[in-house]
């Protein structure tokens, strides 16, 4: 368990060594902690330090987990970084604060639904998945298809996108993904970039991720 927390401790410094190098003034990037597959118990070491920005796969296993330890502890942000099924909204819009793999009409269309008919008017950040490399199965909208899709979501359904999101192919270069995710973001006037995980999240903030999502760099090999 204390290899957990010095872990968690190792990422953080990482990071703001990493701000420093790239950057002449700090940056806030958030360290979402993907704590997929991992026990409350091990996710409650790193809540006890303070740390408040998470992330989840899977629905199911968010449902499992999460309602308990927010219960336990205040600010908590959760992310959902898997594929989203549209007969999943209802309940992920009520467990999620963030989604980072929005990807395509009817998901759009039936978080829309959902959030207008919610008596709780919970705040949601939404942003899309970019499927960067073109792989053909790998979730995510096409890179030449995106300037369309940011703008149907703001300006046909009025749902406000705040970010872009991607995983690299795993035998190519992580930069240049990136640098093309960054691209795009500017070019959508998007202010969010969640991108790089434990192997590569520097070269992510070197591109300018503002989230970095890191599981096993904290938590160690999955349950």
């Amino acid at each position: 368990m204390n290899k957990i927390i010095s872990n968690y401790r190792n990422i953080i410094n990482e990071i703001k060594s990493y701000e420093k190098e790239f950057y002449e003034s700090e940056k806030n990037i958030n360290l979402v902690a993907v704590s997929k597959t991992f026990s409350a118990e091990k996710i409650e070491l790193i809540l006890n330090l303070g740390h408040r920005v998470f992330g989840e796969n899977r629905v199911q296993e968010a449902v499992e987990k999460w309602p308990e330890l927010k219960k336990k502890f205040d600010n908590v942000e959760l992310h959902l970084i898997g594929p989203l099924q549209s007969n999943k909204a209802k309940i992920a819009l009520e467990i999620f604060d963030v989604i980072q793999t929005l990807d395509r009409e009817k998901i759009v269309l039936k978080i829309k639904e959902f959030k207008e008919s919610y008596e709780n008017k919970k705040s949601h950040k939404f942003f899309i998945q970019v499927n960067t490399g073109n792989e053909e199965q790998k979730a995510g909208i096409e890179p030449d298809k995106l300037t369309d899709f940011v703008s149907w979501c703001k300006n046909d359904v009025n749902l406000d996108i705040s970010g872009l999101m991607c995983i690299p192919p795993i035998n190519e270069s992580s930069a240049k993904h990136f640098k093309i995710l960054s691209s795009l973001a500017e070019k959508s006037s998007l202010k969010f970039l969640s991108m790089g995980m434990s192997m590569d999240f520097k070269e992510a903030i070197e591109f300018g991720a503002t989230h970095v999502r890191v599981g096993s760099g904290i938590f160690g090999k999955r349950d």
